[in-house]
């Protein structure tokens, strides 16, 4: 994977153009994001430039051998679309028994996490910037994940839109059969009919056992490893909600 060329910066802050992709790479199905001629900051440029080489995965049509990639056994905890890396590094913080395969198209949110991971020194995330579904079909076998967290995804408000949204029947049913038995799904949203869409199709998964009880109407507390962001923050002061949904594998 190419790393932006660093700029000489005057501050870490100062936005670089970012490269992109071509924009034919994901057009063959409808997709549940928008690549976005994005920009990348100097800080984040360099870090792609220190941090890549140790931490970013090139995607391959073929199964990821994850203790080569992590360099150790360990439980595989696979994100999907983490935005700006906040909560990932948190999560990887706390949990430095776990590894985390994390999944984002956008490069300055790979570039913002590899920040993180040098400004942390984690050493327990790897990062692939590519489509999380054909990362999915093609990279990760059945039975191969210990868990999924999915935050925040786009909610796609309008009626129109909903078929982009990446919780559907389909994908569920992907994830189910990826996770070993007792390993976990782990989704959040700030949007309630999001909730209750998410809700409605990952009850109806055979494989999957929703872990809240009848009196939490089906949505589980906040998971302790799960950090409240500046946007949830914000959310939360003007009065929005925010909907967890834990399901475990039978």
């Amino acid at each position: 994977m190419t790393s932006p060329t660093p700029v000489s910066p005057s501050s870490s802050d100062a936005p670089v153009k970012a490269k992109g992709i071509p924009t034919d790479v994901y057009l063959r199905t409808v997709k549940s994001y928008v690549l976005r001629a994005g920009r990348t900051t100097i800080g984040q440029a360099k870090a792609y430039e220190l941090y890549g080489p140790a931490n970013l995965l090139n995607y391959q049509a073929a199964p990821l051998d994850t203790a080569a990639a992590f360099g150790r056994v360990a439980p595989v905890i696979f994100e999907i679309g983490f935005g700006m890396g906040e909560a990932s590094a948190h999560i990887a913080k706390v949990r430095p028994q776990d590894n985390f395969l994390c999944c984002e198209v956008h490069e300055a949110g790979v570039g913002a996490l590899l920040k993180r991971i040098g400004e942390q020194d984690l050493h327990n995330i790897r990062i692939l910037r590519h489509d999380a579904v054909e990362v999915i079909d093609h990279m990760l076998p059945e039975g191969s994940l210990d868990g999924v967290h999915i935050f925040f995804p786009d909610p796609w408000h309008k009626t129109k839109h909903n078929k982009r949204r990446l919780i559907q029947t389909a994908l569920v049913r992907k994830l189910a059969l990826r996770l070993k038995p007792g390993g976990y799904l782990h989704c959040a949203t700030d949007w309630q009919p999001y909730a209750e869409q998410m809700l409605d199709v990952i009850s109806a998964e055979p494989l999957l056992r929703n872990t809240a009880s009848a009196e939490q109407q089906g949505y589980a507390p906040q998971p302790d490893y799960r950090p409240l962001t500046k946007f949830e923050n914000r959310g939360l002061k003007l009065g929005h909600g925010v909907w967890d949904l834990v399901f475990k594998r039978v």
